[in-house]
């Protein structure tokens, strides 16, 4: 083999042998990077002030955050004023508008406690609807589920109507009208059909109201542990009660 043949073959096999080492490196390093991609990422602990739960287009669904990060009440990209701050979990529906969530605090105030926490289900376009809730205020509290009918008037026209009606002189007249507005013609913007849980005065009750939000039914077993069964008419007075005595027996 002459030396002239020999080197040339030398040259091409060893570019022959770096061609094919680097491609291999690069296929492994690719494979790493995909491997490191597609793995589900795992943390032992984060801390962190909010997390945005979104879909693939970037639609917001869900938040959780601190109090200083909890998103505003907005309705169709109007921002609204007046949500107090809280740290929980706020969902969103399908259109991106507010539908429920999680909310908590507890603080004390001047020697006296303010506690409260709740989960709450919309009304579409308005308000709460389904409402597991506690709360805790100056040695008041009450606990429980509250069931409440909404009138389909969207909250953003509730609102400004409130705001135009505040806006009037202090007086009867704009005292009529935000009463007009409010029972909206026989069918209440908001009426509590049902509460089941303890009240403000240790009783534990299930209370049932009409479709204007009047109580008519009360099972109540109160802070003594006396059980019984009140009617009541449309002003709230109290027209039958089914007791038990100490035997049991009712009465």
């Amino acid at each position: 083999m002459t030396r002239e043949w020999f080197t040339p073959l030398t040259r091409w096999l060893g570019f022959r042998t770096y061609v094919v080492a680097s491609t291999s490196i690069i296929g492994v390093l690719s494979l790493a990077a995909f491997t490191k991609a597609s793995a589900k990422p795992h943390f032992q602990e984060i801390d962190v002030e909010r997390i945005n739960v979104v879909e693939p287009d970037g639609k917001l669904r869900m938040t959780i955050s601190d109090a200083a990060r909890s998103p505003g009440w907005i309705f169709h990209g109007k921002v609204v004023p007046g949500r107090p701050k809280g740290a929980g979990m706020i969902f969103f529906n399908d259109e991106g508008e507010e539908d429920g969530g999680i909310g908590y605090g507890g603080r004390t105030v001047d020697g006296k406690v303010q506690a409260d926490g709740g989960i709450a289900f919309d009304h579409y376009e308005s308000d709460e609807t389904v409402t597991l809730r506690y709360s805790q205020n100056a040695g008041r509290t009450q606990s429980g589920l509250m069931v409440t009918d909404r009138a389909d008037v969207p909250i953003l026209t509730v609102i400004t109507k409130q705001d135009s009606l505040r806006a009037m002189p202090a007086g009867a007249a704009r005292d009529s009208a935000m009463k007009a507005f409010v029972e909206n013609g026989g069918h209440p913007l908001a009426a509590r059909r049902l509460f089941a849980g303890r009240d403000v005065d240790h009783n534990a009750v299930v209370s049932l109201a009409d479709p204007q939000g009047r109580p008519r039914l009360r099972l109540q077993v109160d802070s003594t542990g006396a059980a019984s069964i009140q009617f009541l008419d449309v002003s709230g007075h109290v027209t039958r009660t089914i007791a038990a005595d100490s035997m049991g027996a009712t009465r």
